[in-house]
Formats: structure tokens, sequence, C-alpha cells
């Protein structure tokens, strides 16, 4: 179907973006939720931790069949039931009324994320595509948008007693439901789909790994962020838990304004050569947080991680989509796969170091492993078509 600026209600590539935004608005509210879940089902730190696994093994385990679900079903399709997965089970955590229910309500939920988020960036290299330029970065800024609004709407929900979870949540589903409807027709649907059912459960192809690395490399560092920025601060520097909210606060900015100019940056750059500045650069904010005596220091270098981390996994995912011979919803599996286990392993094997040493030198280690981005970026090819 051709594409024009006059194209009713949305073209496709504001129809992708609002996918994006849809999954990372749709995953804050969830966290932004978790205080209180916790305390209604009466769970441990522990406890929590068991049931949060639900979530990571719907994830890995949709990653592993993702791939092929689109080659028969095509992105769209893969897209809307993603979304539809997400709404429907976003209420249901809600009111779960054991932690076993919590936790397979969780495993669908991380099944339906991880489903849409690989057919939503298959779609997104369909756009580029038709479009002839690099658009990856803005709809990952898209996610990173949709985080940021679904967890500001959390913190403002959960200041009004009536807006309790299960409210909340189902107000939510609703409007990302609705969104997601009117983005639905205006999805890309390729001409061709392949007719072999192929295998339920596939390994990454070779061709893969070395890009999934990159991916790894770049996840363990956003994790690293998430999980423990906050506790560095806190912990190491006995700031106050505002001062330390701030840690991460840092890195999302800053990865959100990269992912917003990437594609202008990938205009003037070759792919390589912004994941070795962004490897650099997350290295070096990295060495600063872990070498400084000052908290200050310990923000920006934080914010000179989510600048330099915020390109890498949108521009692999890029390029998974594009090698020949992969069809490209496997290929971005394929690459998901490896890349998010980065997000999965990351922050627990960091919490083992730092027991057996120090946080400082658990996060010095991370600083090495996104500086080892500056060897392996040679497998994203530099050649822009």
């Amino acid at each position: 179907m051709p594409e024009t600026a006059l194209t009713p209600i949305f073209n496709s590539r504001l129809a992708v973006l609002l996918t994006f935004f849809i999954n990372g608005a749709v995953l804050a509210t969830w966290v932004s939720r978790i205080p209180a879940l916790q305390a209604s089902l009466a769970l441990s730190e522990a406890d929590l931790g068991l049931v949060l696994v639900g979530l990571s093994a719907g994830v890995l385990v949709a990653l592993s069949v993702v791939g092929g679900w689109i080659a028969r079903f095509g992105s769209p399709r893969v897209t809307g039931m993603g979304a539809a997965g997400i709404c429907l089970t976003l209420p249901l955590l809600a009111i779960s009324p054991s932690p076993f229910a919590l936790w397979i309500v969780l495993f669908l939920f991380g099944a339906g994320l991880s489903s849409m988020d690989v057919a939503m960036n298959e779609q997104a290299v369909l756009v580029e595509r038709r479009s002839g330029r690099s658009l990856m970065s803005s709809f990952h800024a898209g996610f990173s948008v949709g985080g940021l609004a679904g967890a500001l709407i959390g913190a403002g929900m959960a200041a009004v007693p009536a807006l309790t979870p299960p409210v909340h949540f189902i107000i939510i589903s609703l409007a990302a439901g609705a969104v997601m409807a009117l983005s639905y027709p205006r999805l890309i649907h390729p001409e061709t789909r392949t007719k072999e059912k192929g295998p339920a459960f596939r390994l990454p192809e070779r061709a893969l790994w070395l890009l999934g690395a990159v991916a790894f490399c770049s996840a363990v560092g956003e994790g690293a962020m998430a999980d423990w920025s906050g506790v560095y601060l806190a912990r190491v520097f006995s700031t106050g838990e505002s001062f330390a909210a701030l840690g991460f606060a840092a890195f999302s900015l800053t990865m959100t304004a990269g992912r917003v100019f990437g594609d202008a940056l990938t205009q003037a750059w070759l792919p390589a050569r912004i994941i070795r500045a962004g490897g650099l650069a997350a290295a070096g904010g990295l060495a600063a947080a872990v070498l400084t005596g000052e908290p200050w220091i310990v923000l920006l270098g934080f914010g000179a991680v989510g600048l330099g981390l915020a390109n890498i996994i949108p521009l692999a995912f890029s390029a998974a989509g594009n090698l020949p011979h992969i069809p490209t919803g496997t290929g971005i599996a394929g690459v998901a796969t490896i890349g998010y286990a980065g997000f999965l392993a990351g922050p627990p094997l960091i919490g083992l170091v730092a027991e057996a040493t120090s946080l400082r030198f658990g996060l010095g280690l991370v600083g090495l492993l996104v500086g080892s981005l500056v060897v392996t970026a040679g497998a994203v090819s530099d050649d822009r078509g």
C-alpha cells in the first residue's frame, strides 16, 4: 500500500512508533506498582525475586519461537497478538491471588512483551527500507519515552488512594488497546512470507552470534544501571533515597536524548564507529563512577553510560534485520535472545561479584565489558544499503 503524507489516521512510521511507545508504557506501568503488589501478597525480597523469574522465563521462551511465528503469520499479526496479550494480562497482574498465580501471569505477560518487541522491530526495519534512511533509534526513543510516561503516570496514580493497581492497570490497558487498534491497520504487511513451517524452536544462526554479543554487552550495561545505580549511590556514598534515584534518572534521560538524535547521528557516522564511540563513552562513565569519591561525578558518569549505550541495541537490531539469507524476524529474534540474556544474567552476577568483593569492583567489570564494544563493533556492517 503506497504511503503519503496525507495517509488517513496514521502513516506506517507513526503507527510503528506508537507500538514502541505502548510496549514501553505498559512495561513501566507494571514496574511502577511492584512495591504495592509485593505488599498486597506479603512477599519478601527473596519471594519477589522468585516471582519475577516468571517474567524472564516468558521473555526467553517467546524469543525462542517468535521468529518462526513472524515467518509464518507476519509481523503485523504477531505485533497485534503481543499487544493484545499484554493488555489482557496487565489487569490480571493486579488481581493475582497468590505468588504462584502471579508467576503464571507474569510468564504470559513477558511472552507478550517479547513477541511484540521482536515483531515491532521487524516493522521498524521495514519502515527504514521504505524510507531509505536510518530510523531505528527514533523508534527505540519511542520505547524510552513510553517507559518514562508509564513511570510518571504510575507515580501519580500511586499517590491517589482510590486509584488502586487494578483500576490503574485497567485504565492503561484500555488506553493502550485503543491506540493499538488505530495503529494496527497502518502496519506494513510484507508482500511475501515463507511458506515453510520450520521448527518451533531454533537457536540463533551462527551469523547472529557476534551481533548478539554486541547487544549482550550493551544490555548488561543497561541492566546494571537499572538495578544497581541507585543502590551504588545509597550504599557506597550514603546518599539519601531521593538523590540515589537520580542515578537511574540521569542514565534514562541521556539514553532517551541519545535515541532521539540517534538517526541523525547514524546519517553522519558509520554504525560501527557509533558503537565504538558509545562503548568508550559508557566505559569512561563507569570508570569515573567507580574511581571518584564525589556523588555528583557519579551522576555525570551514569549519564555518560546512558548516552553511550543509547543507540547500540537499535543498530544491532537494524543490522540483524538486514542480514542476507536470514528472514528479518528470525534475525532480530536471534540477536534479541542473546542480547536480552544480558538483562537477565547481568544484574544477579553483579550482585554476586559485589558480595565477594565490592560493588565498585562489580561495576568496574561492567565497564570493561562495555569497553569491549570497541573490538566487537565491526559485527555491525558499515554498508548503509
